[in-house]
């Protein structure tokens, strides 16, 4: 298994052993030693089994029109841009007459997805036979081994999530390199110095006796405290909240929490204060009366938000949290797809462009409400060689493991 490195809330600096930087097409220099980096081929699939092929249906989103080819594939969706357009052959037999696209079949050559087409050569149940071309990735290391010498460590290639390699405990990691098969030469943008081993702590950070008072006290006595995290997809897979409240047992041997999840995947806080009494995400019913001492919020789908928004909408939340007695933490969003986010790379991002980031940490700054500030540790991802998409198993925004562990640590990051 291939080893994520655990994000610490201390701070260290890496020695800088010269700017890594691209020399040629596929050569990196760094402290002075010049690395070959491989190239990466594209995979090649022959007469892939569907069975059946669905229909295409040209007004679903990308990933829905038709059936997802298996090589793009990644969790609930495709990698965009990863399959070959010129490479699909659909056939109904080995070595059978290839079929004809925009007559037998359709493909969303960006998604990666293929359907039949209605009164084509592919009947309802018929199974067909799919060749393509795809590209994966692959996060390399630059490594300084125990003897000073500089070498290249080669990582395992995967379609969207690729890892870092481990390397030995004696070893130094000085620089990572993002490579795919869709490009035809390195770019500084696939270079990662390796800056920082963990992210640095903040001076904000601890702040639970000033911030979160009640659920401080009780974790800390061994009453009761009841942890509700309240969000969207991200929350539906309850990773982080089990992370943090591991945490929380680990720091307060006499605690008792209670941990209980409402999450809605898809859907905002607006979608919650929509609902009518009695549907199943209703937000009196399912947030309010549970009346949780401490609501964990998160919700990257409310960043269409402006500050202005921000301030409106969470000042009403506020006013009810208040009320019901319980205290918040706002958990600020992952950094999601490039270019949703409006970036051109995965480097140089310390700063979330998104004005609900902005908005967050205004309002929480004015309300005195404690924030667990995750985006501004996927701002330095880079800083520690990790291009933060690769921690994306939907290749949008869904976090694996290692991105959850970022939400725990920074929950964790308020208490002492």
């Amino acid at each position: 298994m291939i080893r994520r490195p655990t994000l610490l809330a201390c701070f260290a600096v890496l020695p800088m052993f010269g700017q890594a930087r691209v020399t040629d097409n596929w050569t990196v220099e760094v402290a002075m030693t010049r690395i070959a980096i491989p190239p990466l081929a594209m995979v090649t699939v022959s007469e892939e089994r569907y069975a059946p092929l669905s229909d295409f249906d040209a007004k679903a989103a990308p990933w829905r029109k038709g059936a997802r080819l298996k090589g793009v594939e990644a969790e609930e969706c495709t990698v965009q841009g990863a399959l070959d357009p010129a490479s699909v052959v659909v056939r109904l037999a080995p070595g059978a007459a290839a079929l004809r696209r925009g007559v037998d079949y359709e493909v969303d050559l960006a998604a990666g997805t293929v359907g039949r087409l209605p009164g084509g050569a592919i009947a309802t149940a018929h199974a067909v036979l799919i060749s393509y071309r795809y590209t994966q990735q692959r996060l390399d290391s630059i490594v300084r081994t125990a003897s000073g010498k500089i070498e290249l460590r080669r990582g395992v290639p995967h379609t969207v999530t690729p890892a870092q390699p481990d390397i030995a405990a004696s070893e130094t990691r000085l620089a990572n390199v993002l490579v795919s098969a869709r490009e035809e030469k390195l770019r500084e943008e696939n270079v990662f110095p390796i800056l920082e081993a963990s992210f640095p702590a903040s001076s904000r950070e601890a702040i639970a006796a000033e911030r979160l008072p009640k659920t401080l006290a009780k974790l800390q006595s061994g009453e009761p405290v009841k942890i509700m995290a309240w969000g969207d997809s991200v929350s539906t897979y309850r990773r982080y909240q089990t992370m943090f409240t591991e945490g929380l047992r680990q720091r307060f041997p006499n605690a008792r929490i209670e941990l209980v999840t409402e999450a809605w995947g898809g859907r905002s806080t607006a979608s919650y204060l929509k609902e009518p009494p009695g549907s199943e995400h209703n937000y009196q019913e399912k947030v309010l009366a549970q009346k949780p001492d401490l609501i964990i919020s998160e919700f990257v789908n409310d960043a269409s938000l402006n500050e202005e928004a921000v301030e409106a909408r969470y000042s009403q939340l506020l006013a009810d949290f208040n009320r019901i007695g319980a205290e918040w933490i706002i958990l600020s969003p992952h950094y999601v797809r490039p270019d949703w986010m409006g970036l051109t790379r995965q480097r140089e991002i310390d700063e979330d462009p998104r004005p609900y980031v902005k908005g967050l940490r205004r309002f929480a700054a004015r309300h005195r409400v404690a924030l667990a500030d995750a985006s501004q540790r996927y701002g330095r991802l880079w800083r520690q060689g990790i291009p933060y998409l690769t921690l994306m198993e939907n290749n949008i925004n869904h976090p694996n493991l290692f991105g959850h562990r970022i939400f725990a640590d920074s929950l964790l990051a308020l208490f002492p």
